[in-house]
């Protein structure tokens, strides 16, 4: 296979190849710590996944839930009935469509996450306390980007 030849500077590649392994590793880390977290409430990583999106993005549809989360409708369904027994979520009816179910996070149960993930919140406020306007509006601009870029490669491998 024929490689291109980079346009950018030597200094530059060699950082742009330090980010990305900075980025991955943090994907590592950040999954270890999720894994952690979803053990100590007896979540599984799946549970936990769905229950974050469901978090932060709720109230939704199974339906919703399945294509965030990439699952299969059964399984989708497995995992919300394991999520409401363990009374991490509510279904309710949804009221613009009667037939429907919405699934809503159980505010009552965000402290015991918040206390699991209180390390990590911590060092991030620490992390951010050290940087001025300017740099942070370059790291959520580069944020924002990276998850969109991330959304669009899984977007483009599909669901198999």
């Amino acid at each position: 296979m024929e490689t291109v030849p980079s346009k950018e500077p030597s200094h530059q590649r060699v950082l742009h190849g330090t980010i990305r392994s900075h980025l991955r590793e943090l994907g590592t880390e950040l999954s270890l710590l999720n894994h952690r977290v979803g053990a100590r409430l007896g979540l599984s990583d799946v549970d936990l996944h769905a229950l974050n999106v469901i978090q932060h993005s709720g109230p939704l549809s199974p339906s919703v839930l399945a294509a965030r989360c990439a699952l299969h409708p059964a399984t989708t369904t497995g995992v919300i009935d394991r999520l409401e027994r363990g009374a991490w979520v509510t279904r309710e009816r949804d009221p613009v469509d009667r037939r429907g179910v919405l699934l809503r996070f159980e505010p009552r149960r965000s402290g015991e996450m918040a206390r699991l993930y209180a390390g990590m919140n911590a060092a991030m406020r620490k992390i951010l306390a050290d940087c001025d306007d300017d740099e942070l509006q370059v790291v959520e601009r580069f944020l924002e980007r990276t998850v969109d870029a991330s959304r669009h490669a899984s977007s483009q491998l599909g669901d198999r």
